[in-house]
């Protein structure tokens, strides 16, 4: 169980900073938006800069969500059943979220090196890089997939025995 901690605390964390992300994108959005209607001049560079930001926003956040069990559940299921049940759908929904991880995980990577190696950028004015923000999909798949990994062994162990204490980190 020390295993499913660490993987909790390294993604609680990440989520943690991650989270100021969208500070930095209202900061962007506002400046455009005054630049744009007060000034009129808009810049070239917001709209780029702003899908970066809250793409790696939310690709970054997801193993955080999946800790906070926020993701989108069907509760009419989940809080009808006994707590064996409950986690056998867990794990049910567990081993696709796994199965789209690992199969997100290795196109980011791919995607990332592809990015890296040809040096690619958008077609904006500016011609942003764009192996950064295919980084964080990679690096947000990844952790997302390890989260998902850490709540299914959390599941087995509950369908055995639903009374487990299972070690869930919480986020404060």
């Amino acid at each position: 169980m020390i295993l499913l901690r660490l993987i909790d605390q390294i993604n609680i964390f990440i989520g943690k900073t991650v989270s100021f992300l969208i500070w930095a994108g209202i900061v962007v959005l506002c400046y455009e938006v005054v630049a744009r209607y007060g000034f009129g001049e808009p810049t070239i560079w917001a709209h780029g800069y702003t899908q970066r930001i809250f793409g790696s926003y939310f690709v970054l956040v997801g193993a955080y969500t999946l800790i906070n069990r926020d993701h989108v559940r069907v509760d009419i299921f989940l809080n009808t059943r006994s707590p064996r049940a409950n986690a056998g759908l867990d794990l049910f929904n567990y081993a696709f979220l796994i199965l789209w991880g690992v199969i997100l995980t290795r196109e980011g990577w791919l995607f990332f090196l592809d990015s890296w190696a040809f040096n690619e950028s958008d077609d904006s004015a500016l011609g942003h890089p764009m192996w950064p923000i295919k980084l964080s999909l990679f690096l947000g798949a990844a952790l997302i997939t390890a989260q998902g990994i850490a709540e299914a062994i959390r599941s087995v162990v509950l369908i055995f025995n639903p009374h487990a204490d299972v070690k869930r980190s919480k986020p404060a």
